[in-house]
């Protein structure tokens, strides 16, 4: 069962959302409940965090159809109860792509802010009486809808441009670096700069909100992943497919029996196999679907029956550095290499790790 609920494909990019998003709500609920509140507030309340997720969502697709006119695909966005995530298939190499793709999202909010500005008499509500205001924003309803929302699109503007990496003004931050001092330097002082900031949001959100604290969390892990792929994709730069592939796997025929594979495996390390006949590539046998088929069926079933057919195929000559963000960013744990229509040998991150170990220790 998948982690996420996809909810549709809009400009050709799928939309989902991760199942703890949910307790986004369950939060609410309780926030609402436990301060004495009624159905009728549960609902306007919930009605708001609706709200909120469409500005949040219409946030990633600036940096969605941002980084389309740059010819960088994405392949969902995926919502959370901290935000959401936009996946790119592929990161920016150029400082100043990077920059128009970051800054993209947060001028959504910008002009939804502006929008509702316009059609809200934010003068008149702020022009009341302190404790009016406080009063009327306690809680919400349908007289301070809007005008909360325009708030809160300011609020995302303004956390998300902090130079906390990797949120939108950390990565702002490193394009600019990156024009200076180049890619992986500006990440090592952008991540470096995001953890610091992460340890102080931690700090302040054990002392006023778990939120903050748990958004924190999240922005330390994410900076230090980011600092160590891009350190990783610098070691790939000059390798193609053909200097980290396995040259030495098994091909198994569409129609063989599934004992032909657990034989393989039992005989050998290999796990996956292509499968393939008459030289041309049919799908892949992974092991954890030949060990769901052996639970439901018996071992004379034929491997054409189990395999994937979703499969992507790499080209021994193009750059390494495709295969590696291909198996970081998919599903997917190995892919088939061929050259020339041949099949030549099978990528896996295993031997991408192996192979970055060995040149980080060459280049020491």
């Amino acid at each position: 069962m998948s982690a996420s609920l996809k909810i549709g494909h809009f400009a050709g990019i799928k939309v989902q959302i991760h199942w703890t998003f949910w307790l986004l709500f369950l939060f609410v609920a309780i926030m609402v409940l436990s301060g004495g509140g009624t159905s009728t507030d549960l609902w306007w309340n919930f009605t708001f965090v609706t709200a909120l997720f469409i500005c949040v969502i219409l946030h990633e697709f600036g940096h969605a159809l941002t980084a389309r006119t740059f010819g960088i695909e994405t392949r969902s966005i995926t919502m959370l109860p901290i935000g959401g995530v936009a996946s790119l298939k592929e990161i920016p190499d150029k400082p100043m792509e990077e920059f128009y793709i970051a800054v993209a999202g947060p001028l959504v909010n910008v002009v939804i802010a502006l929008a509702l500005w316009v059609l809200i008499p934010v003068g008149d509500v702020m022009s009341a009486d302190p404790e009016v205001i406080q009063q009327k924003f306690s809680t919400i309803d349908g007289s301070n809808f809007l005008i909360s929302l325009l708030f809160v699109n300011i609020a995302l503007v303004l956390f998300n441009m902090l130079p906390a990496f990797p949120m939108d003004g950390g990565r702002v931050f490193r394009a600019l670096l990156a024009m200076k001092l180049g890619r992986v330097e500006a990440t090592r002082i952008a991540s470096a700069t995001g953890k610091f900031l992460a340890l102080i949001f931690f700090l302040t959100g054990l002392m006023f909100s778990v939120v903050l604290a748990i958004i924190a969390v999240f922005i330390f892990f994410g900076a230090h992943t980011e600092n160590i792929t891009v350190q990783q994709l610098s070691l790939l730069d000059g390798n193609t497919v053909r200097d980290a592939m396995i040259t030495e796997f098994s091909i198994l025929d569409p129609e063989d029996r599934l004992t032909a594979a657990t034989d393989k495996i039992l005989a050998g390390t290999e796990q996956n196999f292509i499968v393939a006949s008459s030289g041309n590539i049919r799908g892949i046998l992974y092991v954890e679907d030949l060990a769901a088929a052996l639970r439901q069926f018996d071992q004379e079933v034929r491997i054409e029956d189990v395999m994937d057919t979703d499969f992507t195929i790499l080209q021994a000559d193009e750059p390494l550095k495709n295969g590696y963000t291909k198996l970081q960013s998919g599903s997917k744990s190995i892919f088939p290499v061929e050259d020339d229509g041949e099949i030549v040998g099978i990528l896996d991150m295993n031997n991408i790790n192996e192979f970055l170990t060995f040149r980080a220790a060459r280049d020491y």
